[in-house]
């Protein structure tokens, strides 16, 4: 079936539609990982987005019940420059055309996604649509005029639980635990808010014998402190920091009380909480191959991204709070720890899924900053 992607700037690119028939409405941005589309689909950090993929033939692999990030897909529509209709691996249960298919989502390919890519990098992440059902061209822009972006959208609400549960080991995760286990003693009991948070990262922590509760995004100090936890993690998610104000409001109070760690999104809550400001990157991080550095020891990991907002670094000062880590290839802020509490927070996803897994560390980290408190 023909298909258009029509961008907020008047761009209009033509190619063929895969998956659902219809119209789709976000953000386009960009991810630079060669595999991992799996991954990508369902994280819920994608909400409000289409996901073009640089990597140029997708689908190769097809699609199975154990690399999914949550129980859905969560992206607006996909891009990719060739779908691959025929996946071959011993894993594959279906093709990626039929899980779009089966899950309501738009895809495009068969278009230069080189172009788009160069075109997104110039001119910033901007709105787009993509049609499949045959509307006009000027009738696809009218409907994007009306449709609001992302900035200052509370997305969060759309993916978080509905209330609290415990949760349960997922997909084994032995490797991680040989990795860091050894430094890990006793059970500790976390409570996890879910801005949009990965399985991978739940499984991770009940692999190393933490008690993970996760909780709504909208969750009170008070309701946290009744299950008496020995530290509070704030995941990734979706969408601007600031349009989770309620978030904000509760890390405020949380910091003063319990250890913290917070990744992705949940870094950039804990920087407005005290005081720091956050921005939009131009067209965002978003990819398994973007190098960081620690200031402190001088390493560098390569790192898993998926952001459109930052830290802004000018405003950290008088907050406690100092950089811990930055991004190689832009300078922006990528990791922060506090002067005098106990917490810190990255920018990237540490579990690495798809990998890397330079960054598995920092949850030990997490422990025993916990075990000093």
């Amino acid at each position: 079936m023909e298909a258009v992607l029509v961008m907020e700037d008047g761009t209009v690119l033509r190619g063929e539609g895969f998956g659902a028939r219809g119209t789709a409405i976000g953000e386009v941005v960009f991810n630079t990982g060669m595999t991992g589309y799996q991954e990508i689909l369902t994280d819920p950090s994608y909400k409000g987005q289409i996901v073009a993929m640089t990597y140029p033939h997708i689908g190769n692999t097809g699609i199975n019940s154990d690399d999914s990030e949550s129980k859905r897909p969560w992206v607006e529509g996909f891009i990719v420059r060739q779908c691959c209709m025929e996946p071959s691996n011993h894993r594959s249960q279906k093709s990626l055309n039929d899980y779009l298919i089966e899950n309501n989502i738009c895809g495009i390919h068969k278009i230069d996604t080189r172009l788009l890519t160069r075109h997104i990098r110039e001119k910033g992440s901007m709105m787009g649509i993509i049609c499949s059902e045959g509307l006009t061209v000027d009738k696809i822009k009218r409907k994007l005029e009306t449709h609001p972006g992302i900035v200052g959208r509370d997305l969060v609400k759309h993916v978080t639980v509905k209330k609290k549960q415990k949760w349960k080991q997922g997909a084994p995760q032995q490797w991680y635990y040989e990795k860091i286990a050894p430094a890990i003693g006793k059970t500790k009991r976390i409570v996890a808010y879910d801005f949009g948070v990965k399985h991978s990262i739940l499984n991770l922590m009940t692999s190393l014998g933490m008690d993970v509760t996760v909780v709504p995004a909208s969750t009170t100090p008070e309701e946290v402190e009744d299950l008496n936890p020995d530290g509070i993690f704030l995941s990734n998610g979706p969408g601007d920091p600031e349009g989770v104000w309620y978030a904000v409001d509760a890390v405020r109070i949380l910091v003063k009380r319990y250890p913290v760690f917070g990744i992705c999104l949940g870094h950039q809550i804990l920087a407005l909480a005290l005081g720091a400001k956050t921005y939009k990157l131009k067209f965002g991080h978003h990819g398994c191959n973007h190098p960081v550095k620690e200031n402190r020891t001088g390493e560098i990991g390569i790192t898993v991204q998926n952001h459109n907002f930052a830290v802004e670094e000018k405003s950290l000062k008088g907050t406690g709070l100092e950089v811990t880590h930055f991004n190689l290839n832009d300078g922006t802020v990528e990791g922060m720890s506090h002067s005098d509490l106990p917490l810190f927070s990255v920018q990237f996803h540490p579990e690495g899924s798809p990998g890397p897994h330079d960054e598995l560390y920092l949850f030990g980290k997490f422990y025993d900053l916990m075990e000093e408190c």
